[in-house]
Order: structure tokens, then C-alpha cells, then sequence
């Protein structure tokens, strides 16, 4: 009898703790449910755009998702299309999606294919005063006002080191030329910090260390790139015009370039007169010995590449 109660006592013992581990095995299996389920960081609340290309399966779809940071895991993404029979309405198309909205809420978007968002396209070539231009015609910035104040604010990247903070032009060139996606609530700051941002990605990835090694800077090779992209007139050639450049520049020779003289009258003729080629302006690339005091529009990969490889030739004159 003794030994059966000895059994029993145990049996008493036992049987509570199992369901101790039980419960807290549950609990912590159910915290990180939650957790996986729950937004990546509920305080950035920051949107971006995520492009979701056609006929993207879900678990390309959730790797794309994985890859911008808004969701903890390809596998809990999927296992939750599954269990709600959503992995075959998932749809294509550009959605602002945040890292402070849940999987659910994620999920919800790509399927309703509700694409939440605006969408602009600064041409390759453009001045700061053409992309306000056009952004107030697009109703995406209310005034020019709004846009040169928005412009004019000290941004922070090294490659805008060597230009004055005062210089009303500043950011010219700087301002990628590509497609945006924006929301109904982004203003003019928003936009100019988010083309900076797109320069700055492309130039530390593929620019830099070679404008390194060559001994140039962001600013010489922007410059370069904008007086290539306003004067080539057939893509094939903008190699071709750099290195029409690099040799006037290696024997001190002006550039005399049109594209300046109209970049310092501010206006856009056919044609450039012999009174146009005397305006007074810094920029004046026939007054002018060496490179403009920077770049004269925006311009764009192909024209960056080309200042960065210019054809090696004996040419110092081109046909426009």
C-alpha cells in the first residue's frame, strides 16, 4: 500500500508540470504566431512602392516582399495564402506597402489589386525648372514655389559636397530621371528626397569606384554626363561626344558647347546667335575654359556611363 501511494504522489506531481510545459509551449508557439503575423516595425510607417510583375506565383511574391523588408517570413507568408485559400488571388501591379502594416493587411492589398499610388516620369535631359514645370501640371506639387522651396533645402549627400549650400541650383542633375511611385500625401520635400535617393543608390553600385579611380568626382562626372545627354541627338553617339569633350579638355581648349550658352539664357532656342554666345554666365562654355560650374540638366545611366568611357579618338569637333 505504501508503495502504491508513493506511485500515486507522483503521478500528482507530474501531471500539473506536463500541463505547465503544455501551457507555456502553447503560449510561446501562439507569441510567435503573432509575431510572424505582425508588421515587420509598427513605427515605420514610411510607404514604398513594391512591383509585383504579372503572373508572379505566391512564393515569388512572398521572396519579393521578403527581399523590401515587409514581412518576417517567406514561409509563414505562404502557409497563411494557404490556409485562407488566397495563394491563387494575389494579383499583379504597383502597391505602397508599408513595414508597419500586418500580413493580413499586406495580403489584403495584393489581392484587392488596389494600386494606391500616383505615378510620374521625369525625362532623361530635364532641369530642375522643367521637372517643377511638369510636376505642377501633373498636380503633384501645388506651386513652383512649393518646388523651389523644396529644392533649396540642405540635403545631406556626399556627392553635393563640393557645391555651395547657397547655390540656387544646387540639386541640378542630382535628381534622377526615372518612374516614381508616389501616395496623395507625398509632398515636393518628399519627391526631391526620394530622386536624390535613387541617385545615390545607382551611384554608389555602379558609378563610384570607377569615377575613383579615374580621379573625378560625383559633380565633374554629372556635369560631364549633362552636357552628353542635352547635346546627343542619336543615343549611339554619346561616347562618341565624351570623348570630344575629354580631348578639349586635355589641351585646355573651350568646350563651346550650345547646350550651356542655353542653359545660361534660361531658355530653349533652334537656334544659337553670335549676341547668345557673348551672355555673360559662368556657365558660358565658349567664355569659359574647362567644365561649367556644374551640370546643366539631369541626365541619365546611358549619359553617366559615357562621361565615365569616353571614346578614345582624335576628334575635337562633332556635328550636332
Amino acid at each position: 500500500m505504501l508503495e502504491t501511494k508513493v506511485i500515486n504522489k507522483k503521478r500528482k506531481t507530474v501531471w500539473p508540470l506536463a500541463v505547465l510545459i503544455i501551457a507555456v509551449l502553447l503560449f510561446g508557439g501562439w507569441q510567435i504566431y503573432l509575431m510572424q503575423h505582425g508588421a515587420v516595425d509598427a513605427n515605420d510607417t514610411t510607404y514604398q512602392s513594391v512591383a509585383i510583375p504579372p503572373q508572379s506565383s505566391a512564393s515569388q511574391i512572398a521572396e519579393i516582399l521578403l527581399d523590401k523588408d515587409l514581412i518576417h517570413s517567406e514561409k509563414i507568408f505562404l502557409s497563411y495564402c494557404r490556409s485562407t485559400q488566397l495563394d491563387n488571388k494575389l494579383k499583379a501591379g504597383n502597391f505602397m506597402l508599408s513595414r508597419s502594416q500586418t500580413l493580413e493587411e499586406i495580403v489584403k492589398v495584393i489581392v484587392e489589386g488596389k494600386e494606391s499610388h500616383l505615378t510620374f516620369t521625369i525625362p532623361e535631359g530635364y532641369t530642375l525648372k522643367e521637372m517643377g514645370q511638369l510636376l505642377e501640371k501633373q498636380g503633384l506639387v501645388a506651386s513652383q514655389g512649393e518646388w523651389m522651396k523644396a529644392i533649396s533645402i540642405p540635403y545631406e549627400y556626399s556627392f553635393l559636397n563640393d557645391i555651395p549650400q547657397d547655390r540656387p541650383n544646387r540639386l541640378e542633375g542630382f535628381l534622377f530621371p526615372d518612374t516614381y511611385n508616389i501616395t496623395e500625401t507625398t509632398n515636393a520635400e518628399d519627391i526631391v528626397s526620394m530622386m536624390l535617393g535613387q541617385f545615390a543608390r545607382l551611384w554608389e553600385e555602379e558609378y563610384a569606384a570607377l569615377a575613383e579611380n579615374q580621379e573625378l568626382s560625383a559633380l565633374e562626372v554629372v556635369t560631364i554626363a549633362s552636357l552628353i545627354e542635352r547635346e546627343a541627338a542619336v543615343p549611339e553617339e554619346r561616347e562618341t561626344i565624351s570623348g570630344v569633350i575629354d580631348n578639349r579638355l586635355r589641351i585646355n581648349m573651350p568646350l563651346q558647347i550650345d547646350a550651356t550658352v542655353l542653359y545660361s539664357l534660361k531658355e530653349h532656342k533652334e537656334i544659337v546667335t553670335n549676341a547668345d554666345l557673348k551672355i555673360d554666365s559662368p556657365y558660358n562654355t565658349y567664355k569659359h575654359v574647362g567644365l561649367p560650374p556644374g551640370p546643366i540638366a539631369a541626365p541619365g545611366k546611358d549619359s553617366i556611363k559615357a562621361a565615365l568611357n569616353p571614346e578614345k579618338h582624335s576628334y575635337f569637333y562633332y556635328v550636332s
